[in-house]
């Protein structure tokens, strides 16, 4: 799988999902500008000590992800969507495109990408959920849709035996 940024603002967000990226075998695209540097102390304390695991790439602008990624099946996540993310068949080499933290994804990219629009649910009254927490909810389903491949799915505790 594949998260997609599109002029992130905030760097204890991108840091965050960083770690989300690192934990479930993501790679994380940033697209410029980008609101902060990618050695903001922000960035390496939201991330812990997992960035430098990460599988990141850096694009100039819209277009030139375009081209570095020929062929890209891209779901854009916007509250302006008619579909629900739980609607969505995710692949598991898909892209799932997020917008900055103050305005989204640029209208004059969505219209583009009208069927691959997805929208996390919630009430008329909130304008949108955190982008750390967006991007956590829309790809975990994604991963579910695909087995969890390759991921860890039970758990030992430390000291003690389950029953």
């Amino acid at each position: 799988m594949h998260i997609v940024l599109h002029q992130p603002e905030i760097p204890g967000n991108t840091g965050n999902i960083g770690r989300t990226c690192v934990a479930t075998g993501t790679s994380l695209h940033l697209i410029e500008p980008l609101g902060f540097r990618l050695d903001e102390k922000s960035i390496r304390r939201a991330g812990m000590d997992y960035w430098h695991q990460l599988e990141v790439h850096r694009y100039v602008n819209f277009e030139d992800f375009k081209a570095r990624c020929p062929g890209a099946r891209i779901w854009m996540a916007t509250t302006k969507a008619k579909y629900s993310y739980t609607e969505a068949a995710f692949c598991p080499d898909d892209y799932i495109m997020f917008g900055k933290e103050s305005a989204g994804i640029p209208e004059e990219i969505l219209v583009e990408y009208a069927e691959t629009c997805i929208r996390i649910p919630m009430l008329p009254a909130i304008r949108s959920l955190n982008l750390s927490n967006s991007v956590a909810i829309v790809l975990y389903e994604a991963l579910r849709q695909n087995g969890f491949a390759g991921m860890q799915q039970e758990g030992e505790l430390h000291r003690l035996k389950w029953l």
